[in-house]
């Protein structure tokens, strides 16, 4: 599935009252689900003891 169709996908999802701010959250997710899934395939992921790390000072 290309990046236009996962959008307009998640478009169609969206209610007929939606905003031009919805939309662009709905562009901005695919983006960033597009990018994790590209990284993770690169294997350019945090290790589970590094993210607990960083976990702990964020939410803290």
């Amino acid at each position: 599935m290309t990046t236009k169709d996962k959008i307009i996908k998640g478009l169609k999802k969206l209610p007929d009252s939606v905003t031009i701010d919805d939309i662009l959250d709905q562009i901005i997710l695919v983006e960033k689900i597009e990018k994790g899934i590209e990284q993770s395939e690169k294997n350019q992921v945090v290790p589970d003891d590094e993210l607990d790390k960083r976990l702990g000072k964020w939410l803290m």
